[in-house]
């Protein structure tokens, strides 16, 4: 008689039972899923993800890899992942009994446990395929002892009549589910299924990792911190406003905006608007929002989502000098560990090699405050890789912000739409789109639910007026500029101000003009600003910048879009090369923010001639559509309130945009025709993926859902693929010497957190061309990679040249 084991620890290969992994894996998906009414469906997917470890197959292939590797047979070489999605479909799915809802049960609950090594399967490929069916429907020699596994699962597990009762209760729980999320059910099945393997990878993850550590799960009370935060943040406020300063009409218009937030923190959740002007006070407002919400309705989590990583390190710094506690802020800026390369098929943690610890030691979000990118919001949706999807479940019964959301990506407008309404609706989570360029998400054709009266700011127009502290110039319709000519116009405006921003939309350019200025005049301070330094780099050199402007010293900062947007700075002139007007709008917040200097100071808009904008999309229709704003805001301002920035001229941008560009919203395929949208929600009988195989077999497996859901993963991008490299910049150099030190699941997760600010984002290009000049370290056979010193500069960061393209600024 066998017992039944699902992993030996590696340290002294101490057995866990196959039993004790199911029933604690069952537990924490239950308790994942509990709090959107989803306990025993998420629990199911947990009970029987490792059914096919009852076999003497897989127990004699475990105890091999463990003790006598060297004869041991290929590692994934015995499927366990399939018998419980098979166990699932053919108790569910059966002929007899045609029920929808035990169909779809299996079919959601049997995807997650078949796919818990990998990804979710296609229901149906594009290519005339049913992989998810092919893994449900194998037989029993492809499947050797899987008839035995139920009787072992019945005999140490769950009885037969208490996994009857389990399944009808979750058949119950899908009900309610159907029932209260309206729209497009084949959508909101899909999101379900994403939910729900999310809490498995999790779970799994989770315990594998406690059990491998010897330890317990230990969670912080959130309510109680909550009210700690919540009460710092009072101090914080309090003592501010007993201060001189506070009394100016700016500071008391801050104030009252900041008590409008909290107040309307009462109202239940759902997705509403903050339009805080530029310099509004905009990170601690949001915050007061967030802690009285999360306080009034228990939520878990409160999740700041950022387009740049910039704002990351900004807003992080803000929120820990007042709720003065790091160790339950945790800001997430990329993905160190490069992916492996056979993601393909099954791989069991059994054994754990090093790219299992790394991704145990993996960032799963289970924090009470989060700090993130968009680029990482939208993967964890619709990313191909367990590591992405496996932080979902944390996204629901929490307050998300989305600072400056007027940077999603044009071709992830509907996905994004699509993925925060199922936060809202199924979710339970309350959401703020904050951003003082508000975009018109709710007029496109798959549109964001916002709530009626969803702005938490009284009377904006009046607050708009009385933040204006600029003037708009506009010269890009009378000249162009080159390097030589906005050099020009730059020591031109020095002979009336100390300090210049200059914003460009190409790393070439910003260069090339910062090196001509240097060359130029020795005698002002020239600041260079790229997304090729690391976040810490940048935050020195914006902390060097407020030093100069504290101290009004003759100085240019040049930079690309990476400071218009979150970027505490206020300058005294600011020129903008002509791009988006909501560009325009943020690159204006940089100029004047806090009224320090007298009366409006002026924002130059500039047309470059030498930005190469072809590989800038976004960018260049954005250019071309603020074009013709400004010409007819020149014939008839009184159409916009006598105000470019009006929210009147936002609005007719934010329209014309998402108008012209309908084409784009749904996430065209790559390799495919017709759209990413439509090959994850299209409905079965509209599914060209349905027709396709029917056209090809002459028949079509008893399937209820049609998704795609691996080839739609695979398609998925929110920028180009790049992957995260460490650079040795600062305390950053000595950090990477600490890897090859890092032998637990403890340390690596300790290292990844403080390494978030020493990395950048490059291309597989970027990455072949430091190869060749052998400027990359491997560590841990290759998963994590680092640049030598010697490629990395404290003038440039890491340069290889070229234009950039738009992704380069949303990580």
């Amino acid at each position: 008689m066998y017992t039944f084991v699902a992993h030996y620890r590696e340290k002294d290969q101490h057995p866990q039972l196959v039993k004790e992994h199911l029933l604690a894996v069952k537990n924490l998906a239950e308790h994942y899923g509990h709090d959107v009414g989803i306990p025993r469906i998420a629990g199911l997917a947990g009970l029987l993800h490792d059914l096919g470890k009852y076999t003497a197959t897989f127990q004699d292939y475990l105890r091999m890899a463990v003790f006598s590797p060297e004869t041991a047979p290929r590692r994934g070489s015995v499927d366990h992942a399939s018998a419980g999605g098979k166990f699932l479909f053919e108790c569910l799915h059966t002929k007899q009994n045609r029920d929808q809802l035990r169909y779809l049960l299996a079919e959601i609950v049997g995807n997650a446990i078949v796919s818990h090594h990998s990804y979710l399967h296609d229901y149906f490929s594009p290519d005339a395929d049913v992989p998810f069916y092919r893994r449900v429907t194998k037989s029993e020699e492809d499947l050797p002892g899987y008839s035995e596994t139920m009787d072992h699962f019945y005999s140490e597990v769950f009885s037969q009549e208490e996994l009857k009762k389990y399944v009808n209760t979750a058949v119950q729980e899908l009900k309610s589910f159907l029932q209260n999320n309206s729209g497009n059910p084949i959508e909101n099945l899909t999101l379900l299924t994403r939910f729900v393997f999310s809490c498995l990878i999790d779970a799994d993850r989770t315990d594998t990792r406690l059990f491998e550590e010897n330890s317990k799960r230990q969670k912080p009370d959130t309510h109680y911190l909550f009210q700690i935060y919540d009460q710092r943040l009072r101090d914080q406020l309090a003592v501010f406003n007993s201060q001189h300063e506070a009394q100016t009409p700016i500071n008391q218009l801050r104030n009252e905006m900041s008590q409008q937030c909290e107040r309307f923190a009462e109202k239940p959740s759902g997705i509403y608007t903050l339009s805080i002007p530029t310099g509004g006070g905009k990170t601690l407002a949001s915050m007061r929002y967030a802690l009285a919400h999360a306080l009034k309705y228990g939520k878990k989590q409160i999740i700041y989502i950022v387009p740049y990583t910039t704002i990351i390190e900004q807003n992080a710094k803000v929120i820990r000098s007042i709720l003065h506690d790091d160790a339950h802020i945790l800001e997430h800026h990329s993905n160190l560990a490069v992916d492996a390369k056979n993601d393909e098929r099954d791989e069991d943690e059994d054994v754990m090699t090093i790219q299992e610890r790394l991704r145990l030691a993996k960032d799963n979000w289970d924090c009470p405050i989060i700090l993130t990118t968009m680029v990482q919001f939208l993967n964890t949706f619709y990313k191909y890789g367990s590591r992405n999807i496996r932080r979902l479940h944390h996204l629901t019964d929490s307050v998300i912000i989305f600072d400056e959301v007027q940077k999603v990506p044009i071709h992830c407008i509907s996905l994004f739409n699509q993925a925060v309404n199922f936060l809202k609706t199924f979710g339970k989570s309350s959401i703020l789109l904050c951003t003082a360029t508000q975009p018109a998400l709710n007029y496109v054709r798959h549109s964001l639910k916002v709530n009626p009266h969803s702005e938490l700011i009284n009377d904006l127009d009046r607050v708009t007026d009385a933040f204006k502290r600029v003037e708009i110039i506009d010269r890009s319709y009378q000249e162009k500029f080159n390097s030589d000519k906005l050099t020009d116009l730059i020591i031109e405006q020095l002979d009336d101000v100390d300090n210049v921003l200059v914003i460009l939309n190409t790393k070439s350019v910003v260069r090339k003009l910062y090196q001509h200025i240097r060359e130029l005049d020795q005698s002002v301070i020239i600041f260079h600003l790229s997304t090729s330094m690391c976040a810490k780099h940048r935050e020195d050199l914006l902390e060097q910048i407020k030093i100069c402007l504290k101290e009004k010293v003759k100085m240019v900062c040049i930079s690309t879009q990476l400071i218009e947007a979150g970027v505490d700075v206020s300058f005294e002139c600011v020129i903008r090369s002509l791009a988006g007007l909501d560009s325009i709008a943020q690159a204006a917040g940089r100029c004047n923010r806090n009224g320090e200097y007298p009366g409006y100071r002026k924002v130059f808009i500039v047309d470059h001639e030498e930005e190469k904008l072809a590989n800038l999309f976004e960018i260049n229709r954005g250019k071309s559509i603020t074009k013709r704003i400004l010409k007819e805001f020149r014939e008839y301002p009184e159409r916009f309130q006598n105000n470019i920035l009006s929210r009147i001229a936002m609005d007719w941008y934010f329209k014309n945009y998402f108008g012209e560009l309908e084409g784009k919203l749904d996430f065209n395929l790559r390799h495919y025709n017709g759209t990413l949208v439509n090959l994850i929600n299209t409905e079965r009988s509209l599914s060209e993926c349905v027709q396709n195989f029917r056209n090809k077999h002459g028949f079509v497996p008893p399937l209820f859902l049609p998704s795609s859901l691996k080839t739609a993963a695979k398609e998925f991008y929110v920028i180009n693929e790049s992957i995260s490299v460490l650079v040795p910049y600062g305390e950053g150099k000595n950090i990477i010497a600490e890897l090859n030190g890092a032998t637990t699941i403890e340390d690596l997760g300790t290292l990844f957190k403080r390494l978030q600010q020493y990395s950048i984002n490059i291309y597989e290009q970027d990455k072949r061309k430091l190869e060749k000049e052998n400027l990359l370290i491997p560590y841990f056979e290759g998963q994590i990679l680092a640049i030598r010193e010697s490629a990395y500069s404290k003038e440039f960061g890491l340069d290889l040249g070229g234009e950039g393209t738009l992704d380069e600024y949303v990580f």
